[in-house]
């Protein structure tokens, strides 16, 4: 399929363009029809809503208010505030779209009820015709003006609601903007090439593109919440540019290893577009667990980010080979396509940084481990206050509007006036009740509504936020204590009654939830690394992420450590779907490290059988790509905070935070550190659990690039090959094997860059590799037999050993000397 996109890359390209634009039509002409859906069957706040709608049908507009403030000494009621005040409501009642305005300058009670007792806060309820989602932004905005028009010194009007919240949001797009912005920064830093830092930005354009347009269609036949496709373009730009980035990088170094451009997308493509399939798979699969929550909210964020996924993976393993096709070598900076005219191909050996590192994680592990550990030991620490709940329009910014109003009506009519609960009675006497509630502690005002079809409601304003543990409280307490004392038929509703029934019963199922998608992941990792210890040091890993990151939500969003700085309001409990959405975003992108990590390490440990090789050539030869795929993510995440949406800063931040801690500490240091420990232990699989196991390759076995293509007489050093049971890919030729060492100085320090080069009897070349930095090599010979191994390096006398290869690995260590002349022995 790779080659075919390659050298049909117009087609390809035409077909994901219409595909994208039609899309944009049928959307654009469709339109959205979001729905968030937060409550719960089998919840006291669901039957309440139920009996509530059967009631009062006619009650399903947006309702928003106006809320004005005079200066000290003056009064709501004094006749120039109320005549600069009633005209606005009254052009605002008068407006299309506008249902209903109740003033509190109309005769009877309830309009003295909306004047704060010192007089100075006044409020207007606004019903408009619609839910707020469909109210049209035009309309909100003419209300806003027609409202803040009657300000005057010593007169401020602000307003608050649903529909206010959103003319205040951001234009769309600004956060995936900046993200890309920033992702295309790292990305020509790490390519140097204006092409190559295009490649990953497109793909994952078109992946998110196609996820959100898609996903404003299905809402149409399914329930989808707002914040579902916030959160499938968050997590769509991180995959989309990281997958675009592993095969980029794979074809790149084909290219530099003197392959053919077409050869080198291929297998780039057969090899990395392989790992990509397996974990986009892992992110589908987790992203899937939230179902196990069985919660209809939860199911429209998983279609939504699932979708965008799926879409992302296409894109990178069909319209990407059409762009390297387009590309062909321009994929390389100028400066990479001369030195590589002029000196030929490189050796793929890494060397540098990452090396250096590796070998001191060899060096050091149980420092290395103990260390990382207490950072993220550390970071944790906050998840032990956690407090699920919601936010509300108190946690905007403070020169917003809303949180303005938010205010205004809290110093008025006291801090539970944001958020009455609603007390539902299947009958129509509920005196007694009303004055037992009256006598609750913790309830500032009661007040019961005219009966409808046998129904009673009860609007209770407590004495505390909606955000408070005491509103909490207060719930249970009528719940568990006052209503049944009563003797009536009850529930208690509202919105932070539903909210907390939702945090609720997520913190009731989220065990259930978490050991799901670590089953998944163990099961996937066990399958494709045919190793206990691999996935059950993955799982704890994640877990250790999961812990980490959730700590530093707690500390930013909770604690409010810097919420102003970031500018996303005032602290608050943490959004109780947030944990959910989280951990399913975390665990698949952590597979997805783990996989790019622990496959490499496989591969050397299935040629040489030697664990602290392998981990440390793994290490070496993956850190840098993985920290940089990590870096892209951060910068993704991070602008989500740009949002103007307080989930998705929190999702931008809380998943930020666990990819940096996840790639810079737990994939650098502490898994090749645990694992180093661990040794030959961490390839074990009991005898009777290999026989049942299926077989599954994350990547195949690459055969080594010569100047004019693969070489088929023998494997690369890196090479996926199988041992006699199967493992692995493709089958490596019979008797095949490796010899493998250190090159070292007389004094046993290690050379570095030195070149080993395998030589058949009869002066045939099979392999030619350079030295890492802590002096080791590997070299392929294609079957048992005698061959002959020479090393050469700068500023020391070169050296040539006849080597004998068994069926097995050969281990040959290499001494070199300055000044010395050797002969071939």
């Amino acid at each position: 399929m790779a080659r075919w996109c390659y050298r049909h890359r117009l087609v390809v390209l035409v077909l994901w363009v219409g595909a994208l634009f039609g899309l944009g039509a049928a959307g654009t002409s469709a339109g959205t029809d979001y729905s968030n859906v937060f409550s719960l069957p089998d919840t006291d706040s669901k039957r309440a809503y139920d009996l509530m709608t059967k009631a009062f049908p006619e009650s399903s507009g947006d309702t928003d208010t106006v809320v004005w403030r005079v200066d000290g000494g003056a009064s709501a009621r004094d006749a120039d505030v109320r005549s600069r005040v009633e005209p606005a409501l009254k052009e605002i009642a008068g407006m299309k779209g506008v249902g209903e305005v109740v003033s509190p300058y109309a005769s009877g009670e309830a309009g003295s009820a909306q004047i704060s007792g010192n007089g100075r806060i006044a409020y207007a309820r606004v019903t408009f015709a619609e839910e707020a989602n469909s109210v049209p932004k035009d309309l909100v905005q003419d209300v806003v003006d027609t409202a803040q028009a009657a300000e005057r010194p010593g007169l401020q009007v602000e307003l608050g609601g649903q529909a206010i919240t959103r003319i205040q949001e951001p234009p769309t797009g600004i956060a995936e903007m900046v993200g890309i912005a920033a992702a295309a920064v790292v990305l020509f830093l790490a390519f140097g090439s204006l092409f190559a830092m295009l490649l990953p930005i497109v793909i994952a354009v078109f992946g998110v593109g196609l996820g959100m347009l898609s996903t404003m269609l299905l809402s149409h036949v399914t329930d989808i919440p707002e914040v579902a496709p916030l959160l499938g373009s968050l997590i769509g730009l991180g995959v989309g540019i990281d997958y675009a980035l592993f095969i980029v990088t794979r074809h790149r170094r084909g290219i530099l290893r003197g392959m053919k451009a077409e050869e080198s997308a291929v297998q780039a493509l057969n090899t990395s577009g392989r790992a990509v399939l397996f974990a986009g798979g892992t992110v589908c699969i987790a992203l899937a667990g939230m179902l196990v929550m069985n919660m209809r909210f939860l199911d429209g964020v998983v279609i939504a980010a699932s979708l965008t996924v799926v879409l992302s993976v296409l894109a990178a393993i069909t319209l990407l080979p059409s762009l390297l096709g387009l590309l062909g070598p321009r994929v390389l900076s100028r400066k990479q396509r001369r030195r590589l005219a002029v000196t030929g191909p490189e050796p793929a050996e890494a060397s540098g940084l990452a090396a250096r590192w590796s070998s001191y994680v060899q060096r050091r592990p149980r420092s290395t481990a103990a260390l990382a550990f207490v950072v993220m030991a550390f970071l944790a620490l906050p998840l032990l206050s956690l407090r699920l709940g919601a936010t509300d329009q108190g946690n905007h910014q403070e020169s917003t509007t809303t949180r303005q109003a938010y205010d205004m009506l809290a110093d008025g009519f006291g801090p539970g006036f944001n958020g009455p609960l609603q007390v539902v009675a299947e009958e129509a006497d509920t005196g007694g009740l009303v004055a037992t509630i009256r006598e609750t502690e913790g309830v500032a005002t009661v007040a019961a509504t005219p009966p409808a079809d046998g129904i009673s409601v009860i609007n209770v304003v407590p004495t505390t936020s909606p955000q408070s543990e005491e509103t909490d409280r207060l719930i249970d307490r009528l719940r568990g204590e006052v209503i049944p004392e009563a003797g009536v038929e009850a529930h208690v509703g509202g919105v932070t009654a539903v909210f907390k029934d939702f945090a609720a019963v997520t913190g009731d199922r989220l065990p259930y939830f978490v050991g799901a998608i670590i089953a998944l992941g163990f099961l996937l990792l066990l399958i494709a690394f045919r190793s206990l210890v691999v996935p059950l040091t993955a799982a704890l890993m994640n877990l250790i992420a999961a812990a980490a990151s959730f700590g530093v939500l707690v500390a930013v969003f909770q604690w409010g450590w810097g919420t102003e700085l970031i500018g996303v309001g005032k602290e608050g409990p943490i959004t109780a779907f947030l944990p959910v959405i989280m951990l399913s975003l975390l665990f698949g992108l952590s597979m997805d490290y783990q996989v790019f990590l622990v496959s490499r390490m496989h591969e050397e440990w299935v040629h040489t059988k030697d664990n602290a090789r392998a981990v440390r050539v793994g290490l070496a030869e993956t850190s840098r790509v993985i920290n940089c795929a990590a870096l892209i993510m951060i910068c993704v995440f991070s602008a989500f905070v740009l949002s103007g949406d307080m989930e998705g800063a929190m999702a931008g931040i809380g998943l930020a935070a666990a990819v940096a801690l996840d790639a810079f500490i737990l994939r650098t240091a502490l898994v090749p550190a645990a694992m180093h420990l661990l040794g030959r232990a961490n390839w074990w699989l009991p005898a009777g659990l290999e026989k049942r196991l299926p077989h599954l390759a994350v990547e195949p076995r690459e055969e080594p690039e010569g100047p004019e293509g693969p070489v088929a007489t023998a494997p690369v050093p890196h090479a996926r090959v199988e041992e006699p049971h199967g493992e692995g890919g493709a089958s490596m030729p019979h008797g095949a094997s490796v010899v493998h060492g250190f090159i070292r100085t007389a004094e046993g320090e290690p050379v570095e860059g030195a070149v080993l080069t395998l030589l058949s009897k009869g002066g045939t070349r099979l392999d030619r590799v350079t030295s890492l930095a802590d002096g080791s090599y590997i070299v392929a010979a294609p079957s048992a037999g005698a061959y002959l191994l020479a090393a050469t390096a700068p500023g020391y006398a070169a050296r040539a050993r006849h080597v004998m290869v068994a069926d097995g690995p050969l281990v040959y260590d290499v001494e070199l000397a300055q000044g010395e002349m050797d002969a071939v022995n």
